[in-house]
């Protein structure tokens, strides 16, 4: 077992929890030689003599072998991780944004320098997905990766369903309770999930998908009429990411709100617990339910990286060497609900088939077959007008 010396960026929400779940493990040959921190006024729970203000007390350190990124800036993230992999140290991140945008050149990195490059916490809080996928389905063709990615909105998605919360109210929830950011767009327009479908893809499929090419609709233009429709319908709202193959070739990935069965074991997956499911072409259905948000999960998360780098862990990526990685392809039609204050933003979508239309009381919705290429057409448009785009359940 290797024994670590730990250089940590970053002392916020999830830094403060990987310190205390390190302060409380046992087995451990490792210790945090330094944090490098932004704000020098900041009060701290620890002593003054852990902190440094310049990163590179940390990435020129000969004597610091692993470097810890966890920060909330993805530029300066990128910086710091890719000097850290050129300077020969093995780096843990939980930056998924950082990630989705550089993994080719991270990766790169990493193999041209001998080190381990490890994100456990950049996908699904304490669901040990990445490692899952890595070590368990490594051989296995597989057909789906969906659930929920996304601790905030399915906290925020909980409140509005069970105790009838406003929006606004939902949120300054989550934001006391350190789930959601005081600026919470990456979570509630659903870029965080989205980065998290990248990175599930390239260990799921082998395949590494850039963030433009993905459908994305987040939960901001949610409104009580679509809530009185999962309850008519005997569902429940959530924000479902879904990674699906088409043929041995070609796969879609995009990330929308779901109307899901109430039945179903991911509608009951509920506050800041996230829920994966994996579709195997020889296993069959697997699911995984743990928190997705908080600090202490994921510097639990982080914790596990950490341990596997005592025994040299690294990520094999088997499928991403594999002789024909699949494509990304939007071909794939699904049942959709569309709803506005507007009668003529309906009129927009061009459905192949509908299913149902609703008018009442100035709150409109339609439901139907579409296309994923089409609706990425409307992307912007229906971000300019509001509307709530939400896939409907449909059993495979």
């Amino acid at each position: 077992m290797k024994t670590l010396k730990i250089g940590l960026f970053g002392f916020g929400c999830v830094g403060q929890g990987l310190y205390h779940t390190l302060q409380h493990s046992t087995g451990f040959k490792t210790r945090i030689e330094k944090i490098v921190v932004k704000n020098r006024e900041k009060l701290r729970p620890i002593g003054q003599e852990f902190f440094s203000y310049d990163k590179n007390d940390i990435l020129e350190n000969s004597d610091i072998n692993v470097v810890i990124e966890l920060i909330d800036d993805a530029e300066e993230a990128y910086k710091i991780v890719s000097t850290a992999l050129k300077n020969g140290k093995n780096v843990v991140t939980a930056n998924k944004k950082m990630l989705a945008l550089h993994l080719e050149t991270l990766l790169a990195l990493a193999k041209e320098n001998s080190v381990s490059l490890l994100y456990e916490a950049a996908a699904c809080g304490s669901i040990p997905i990445i490692r899952t996928l890595e070590e368990y389905f490594d051989n296995e063709e597989l057909s789906r990766i969906s659930g929920i990615f996304n601790g905030t909105t399915n906290y925020i998605l909980t409140k509005l369903a069970s105790e009838n919360l406003e929006f606004a109210a939902a949120l300054k929830k989550a934001q006391e309770l350190g789930f959601a950011e005081s600026n919470p767009e990456s979570d509630v327009e659903a870029f965080d999930p989205l980065y998290k479908t990248i990175i599930l893809a390239l260990h799921g499929f082998g395949t590494i998908l850039k963030p433009e090419q993905l459908l994305r609709f987040g939960i901001t233009t949610l409104k009580k009429g679509d809530l009185d429709f999962a309850s008519k319908n005997n569902f429940k709202i959530k924000l479902v990411p879904s990674i699906q193959r088409l043929s041995e070739n070609r796969l879609s990935a995009y990330v929308i709100p779901k109307f899901i069965p109430k039945e179903h074991h991911l509608a009951k997956v509920d506050n800041e617990f996230n829920g994966v499911i994996v579709e195997g072409q020889f296993s069959g259905e697997q699911f995984f339910v743990g928190r997705g948000a908080g600090s202490l999960p994921t510097g639990a998360a982080v914790l596990s990286d950490i341990s596997a780098l005592s025994f040299s862990y690294s990520y094999e990526n088997k499928k991403l060497r594999q002789l024909q990685q699949p494509t990304f392809s939007d071909e794939l039609k699904i049942n959709i609900y569309v709803s506005s204050s507007k009668a003529a933003d309906l009129e927009i979508f061009p459905f192949e088939e509908t299913f149902e239309d609703f008018k009442k009381n100035g709150f409109y919705y339609r439901t139907g077959k579409i296309g994923l290429a089409e609706i990425k057409q409307l992307e912007t448009v229906v971000r300019t007008r509001k509307i709530f785009v939400a896939e409907i359940f449909e059993q495979h």
